[in-house]
């Protein structure tokens, strides 16, 4: 299969210089093989996303010299094929219901983040069964039959310069340091980002993921998932996140980092590449 990648951003605000350097990555990777580029919009938290920072984005991509070889993919669009990819783990035994805190539950549908503490779940519903489930409940991954049930021999290939080499996934490290991750939430017509971006990357046929690093250690969650829903996982290249003076990760809120700013300011798409060491 030729090379194929993307980036997946998520609309709730510009993007900035981490983003740029992102997507040039992936894009120029992309490109020197011969192969394909696409854009997601991971959208569903539809309170924060919006369609003008979709726009927004569109045109900083399209300043900075990035081209798609495909109309952008919008997850809000595609709730129903989340479900349905619940309702495939259900069916094998794979899933229960839990009615835990809805901030809890909230915080455990995004993409994880560099600085944002992971929780392992204390499976204080793990004794419910999915024929239980109320409208508000939200649905859990079990762990434990997942890891039963996954490939012998199950792990990735990742490419980045940070962690290169082969990756086996470790059953101790998905039970007791990730736990049983949220993967839906019917009720409030969202998708959980692990079950989301591996559907997605089955759909895009994506056979190259290139993001931050800070997503490395949850790469686990994403190969397991993808084999239960039946597919070989990608290969991976992790980069380093570009900071800011006193060395945090750039964040969205972060707005004089903002590309469109940078434009405004009269910078040029070989100044933002300067800027992020490409």
């Amino acid at each position: 299969m030729s090379f194929c990648t993307r980036f997946a951003p998520s609309p709730t605000g510009p993007l900035h210089l981490g983003h740029a350097y992102s997507a040039l990555v992936a894009h120029d990777m992309a490109r020197a093989q011969g192969g394909r580029f696409l854009l997601r919009f991971e959208d569903t938290d539809l309170e924060r996303s919006k369609p003008e920072y979709v726009a927004q984005a569109l045109d900083d991509l399209a300043w900075l010299g990035i081209t798609w070889d495909a109309p952008p993919l919008m997850q809000s669009e595609n709730f129903y094929l989340y479900n349905q990819s619940v309702e495939a783990l259900t069916s094998r035994g794979l899933t229960y219901p839990c009615r835990c805190s809805r901030k809890d539950i909230a915080a455990a549908l995004a993409a994880p983040q560099e600085g944002a503490p992971h929780t392992v779940y204390p499976q204080t519903c793990k004794a419910r069964s999915m024929a239980e489930r109320d409208a508000g409940d939200a649905v859990r991954l079990h762990m434990d039959r997942a890891l039963d049930q996954a490939s012998a021999g199950l792990g990735f290939i990742e490419d980045g310069p940070l962690h290169c080499g082969v990756h086996p996934i470790d059953p101790v490290t998905l039970l007791d340091e990730i736990g049983d991750i949220v993967i839906g939430r019917k009720d409030i017509q969202t998708a959980a980002y692990f079950l989301a971006s591996a559907v997605d990357d089955i759909r895009q046929t994506i056979t190259h993921v290139v993001r931050g690093v800070d997503l490395f250690e949850f790469t686990q969650v994403q190969i397991l998932l993808l084999d239960l829903l039946g597919h070989t996982p990608p290969r991976y290249h992790h980069h380093d996140l570009i900071r800011d003076d006193d060395g945090k990760r750039l964040a969205k809120r972060d707005d004089a980092r903002a590309i469109s700013v940078y434009r405004k300011d009269g910078a040029s798409p070989d100044d933002i590449r300067f800027l992020i060491g490409l």
